[in-house]
């Protein structure tokens, strides 16, 4: 697997998706929160299948 999601990115990701869990399992945003099973899941294995599509990535290039 490739990795194209890297630094701000993966933390906002890992960050955004935990809120988002964290208020679905609160009950304080309903079933809909846990869509960010999606983000975290991205951030932490540092690949993103919408950006492979769209050949987009956050990684720093290795020289």
């Amino acid at each position: 697997m490739t990795h194209n999601v890297g630094g701000i990115d993966k933390l906002a990701r890992i960050i955004i998706g935990a809120v988002l869990i964290g208020l679905a399992i609160t009950g304080q945003i309903g079933a809909w929160g846990w869509i960010g099973l999606l983000p975290l899941v991205t951030g932490l294995l540092n690949t993103c299948p919408a950006y492979r599509l769209l050949g987009i990535s956050t990684c720093k290039r290795q020289q």
